[in-house]
């Protein structure tokens, strides 16, 4: 083109600018190869490549949003549902002192005698047949089937001591249909390139440079805190700001592919090198504007990789915003207004800036109607065992269960925000001493580095009558579900994990009691490394343990850094934060090994006195008493804490025989047996009754186990109390919400199968760090 015109009338007067060569007009002098490559693809429709993209994102964004809109209004409508029920067999049921007669199978009933009105009252609960639905099956068919596939957790890549963890199946699925998308909307229209560089860009840059565009304001919206796409479908931010990562890297692909073609024309193109140093010859750079903007998206994306984002996590926090305003500056910069391209970045603007403003009433010192405007919160610290620290806040704030809020105290560190869940909840049945109003916001983590190390050692320093100013941004997040809404809910909590957790039992537990919930069993696992951490929450399981509903609330503790020394092993210290339970232990093990134990040969013959018969008479009757159990420190650890056998209550009585002694010479004896003289009646109830099974034969709901848990034995053994809609719940470790994820994608199964009554099996997990 260029050399066309120069043989005409010099290339002087009608060169110009460059941004103006990318839309070539066609004219009388135009070859017949430049018309029909802008017939095929011409540049003017290049915009509709960026409505592609459009059109991908509200299909997805609707397929969310109408899951979550069905399945709130169906757990609303079911909760409804059974307060109705509740209120009817309310009006018909006896005062709540005629209960039946306790005796040991009815121990547990709630039946009463006596009704106020009419006949006899149904039981309060209907069964599960007779409850309203509210589902379709095939509906529900699809749904196992599409969870069968995601809930199944990726390999976790180990090397040495770092661990690679991939992000859910979901949305790697979103993100593979995502780049197949924008790849093969870049690719397979055609031309990919102009026979001459003078007929204009390179239409496979274009494409790709509308698409990345047309990204921009989807990006800055998964990023927000306070952002519509949460508001509309219930997905809390710190999820979507999963997809934000990948959507930022597919917007630096198709930034790649845009810049390529422009390097790659010139070469290819016989004699466009040489064009492209005479056009331009007063050392402008053409592609300035371009390096611009992908130099800050490319820093970007590098420093949003995992290794390094938690390798220099406070200096990806301060630059990651003033980056992104550059990288937007320079877009406009670039961009120049072709096509739809500023319709574009103008709306990222505004979702950036609406969200911002949106973000103001997510603050707590922002309300000029609180006491906390402006100065924020007052907040206490205290140090909890196992070096863990508690931060309450005193607030005027609103929170629901599973939420979390970004934290920041001055006093201890200016600049430094982070996310913490709240392990309290917000109810009028926990009011805070601070005022009318207020509650105690509860925030419970363990220190590592950081901010979280700053605030122990702030803490050491200054003792626990110091007060800190907090500020607070949120609450965020939460789950998209109720709790309340399932039959069953089952409850995984690995270490602090356990704070997302309580929350949400502490309000399932009130609800039940206000017949607000459909839940009827709720079972919790939660793997501790030392009893010790049950001091942080003792008092919520104080409270779960006497006022949740009879036999509804069960919970099972696993010690899992339990050590049993073996003789002649070294012993070490006891650690400063457990001084005493070595002494402890050692007490109550010798206390009941003593009452446990059987009585030797030698006290027998003592005890009968030299009487032949009576001496066999009590031989006999030790051989058919229980032996005690061995010591347990001497016990090797087991490998599992449950075993995939069921408990058996039969005593087996060929280990019940005495071993053999030589015979004892009385008077030269001084070996202590272990009583001093003939075992007292109470000890000898005690040996007779201290390990016979209970009288009530189905398992104590309370139990501590020493070990950890093996998941897919405990999960299909709660499968069998499975209601119809069942929930599981998992905060721990990568390892046990791999285990949990693995488990429940399998009993999917269980909801298409022929014949089966179960509807749902839903499974919400959370990341370990918030």
């Amino acid at each position: 083109m260029l050399q066309q015109r120069d043989s005409v009338g010099g290339i002087g007067p009608y060169v110009l600018p460059l941004e103006k060569r990318i839309n070539v007009k066609i004219t009388k002098n135009s070859s017949a190869a430049l018309v029909a490559a802008t017939k095929q693809d011409p540049w003017s429709q290049a915009g509709k490549y960026s409505l592609g993209w459009v059109y991908f994102s509200i299909v997805l964004l609707i397929l969310t949003c109408g899951l979550y809109w069905w399945h709130y209004w169906g757990d609303k409508i079911r909760r409804a549902t059974h307060k109705e029920e509740v209120a009817k067999s309310s009006k018909t049921s006896s005062p709540d002192t005629d209960y039946e007669m306790a005796n040991i199978p009815t121990n547990c009933s709630s039946r009463k005698f006596f009704p106020g009105e009419s006949e006899l009252p149904l039981p309060q609960r209907q069964t599960d047949a007779e409850m309203p639905s509210f589902s379709f099956g095939f509906l529900n068919t699809a749904l196992a089937l599409v969870r069968f596939v995601i809930y199944r957790p990726l390999p976790v890549l180990r090397y040495k001591k770092r661990e690679f963890s991939f992000p859910s199946s979901a949305t790697l699925f979103i993100v593979l249909a995502a780049t197949i998308f924008v790849v093969l909307y870049c690719f397979l229209p055609q031309p990919l390139y102009y026979a001459s560089i003078g007929y204009g860009s390179p239409p496979l840059a274009i494409r790709a440079g509308m698409i990345a565009v047309a990204m921009m304001p989807w990006i800055i919206a998964l990023s927000t805190k306070a952002n519509f796409i949460s508001m509309i479908c219930g997905v809390g931010h710190e999820r979507l700001n999963v997809l934000h990562r990948w959507a930022a890297y597919i917007c630096l692909l198709l930034s790649l592919i845009h810049t390529i073609p422009f390097y790659v024309t010139p070469v290819w193109d016989e004699g466009g090198l040489n064009t492209f140093k005479r056009y331009f010859t007063n050392g402008y750079y053409p592609y300035g504007t371009g390096w611009a903007a992908l130099v800050p998206l490319l820093v970007l994306s590098v420093h949003s990789l995992p290794v390094l984002r938690s390798w220099a996590y406070e200096l990806f926090v301060i630059a990651h915003v003033p980056l992104s305003i550059v990288f937007l500056g320079m877009l406009f910069w670039h961009c120049h207004n072709y096509l739809t391209s500023w319709n574009y970045l103008w709306a990222t603007t505004a979702i950036w800036l609406a969200s911002y403003c949106v973000r103001v009433f997510y603050l707590n010192w922002t309300n000029p109607w609180r006491m906390s405007w402006l100065i924020g919160e007052e907040s206490a610290v205290t140090l909890l065992p196992e070096n863990a620290v508690k931060v309450t806040i005193p607030t005027q704030v609103r929170w629901t269960p599973g939420q979390y809020v970004y934290l920041r105290m001055p006093g201890i560190s200016v600049f430094e925000n982070h996310p913490f869940t709240i392990a309290s909840l917000c109810s009028e049945d926990f009011p805070s001493d601070y005022g009318e109003g207020y509650r105690d916001m509860t925030l419970v983590f363990r220190p590592f580095g950081g901010f979280t190390r700053k605030v122990l050692d702030t803490a050491v320093k200054n003792g626990p009558m110091k007060t800190y100013r907090a500020f607070v941004d949120g609450p965020y997040g939460g789950m998209r579900r109720e709790l309340s809404s399932f039959d069953t809910v089952i409850l995984f909590a690995g270490g602090s994990g356990i704070t997302a957790i309580v929350s949400h039992l502490l309000d399932l537990i009130k609800k039940m009691r206000d017949g607000k919930a459909v839940c009827r069993q709720i079972h919790l696992v939660w793997a501790l490394k030392r009893p010790e951490t049950m001091e942080w929450f003792k008092e919520e399981i104080r409270i779960c343990r006497e006022f949740a509903p009879p036999e509804t609330v069960h919970c099972q503790f696993f010690i899992t850094a339990a050590k049993r020394i073996v003789p002649g092993q070294q012993h070490f210290p006891p650690s400063p934060s457990r001084p005493f339970q070595d002494l402890l232990h050692k007490q109550i093990d010798n206390t009941f090994q003593g009452i446990a134990s059987k009585r030797n040969s030698a006290l027998i013959q003592e005890a009968s006195g030299g009487d032949p018969e009576k001496e066999l008479e009590m031989r006999a009757e030790n051989e058919d008493a229980i032996t005690g159990l061995p010591h347990p420190t001497f016990l090797p650890p087991p490998k599992k804490a449950h075993t995939r056998q069921k408990p058996s209550l039969t005593i087996p009585t060929q280990n019940l025989a005495p071993p053999s002694l030589p015979p004892v010479d009385k008077k030269n004896s001084n070996f202590d047996f272990g009583f001093p003289s003939t075992p007292t009646m109470l000890q000898k109830n005690l040996m007779r009754f201290a390990f016979m099974p209970s009288m009530n034969p189905k398992k104590s709901s309370w139990s501590t186990e020493y070990g950890r848990p093996d998941i897919p034995y405990m999960l299909r053994g709660f499968e069998r109390e499975f209601g119809r809609r069942t929930c599981v719940f998992v905060c721990g470790p990568s390892s046990m919400r791999t285990e949990v994820q693995r488990v429940v994608a399998g009993m999917q199964r269980g909801v298409w199968g022929k014949g089966s009554a179960r509807e749902e099996l839903y499974l919400h997990t959370e990341n370990y760090a918030i």
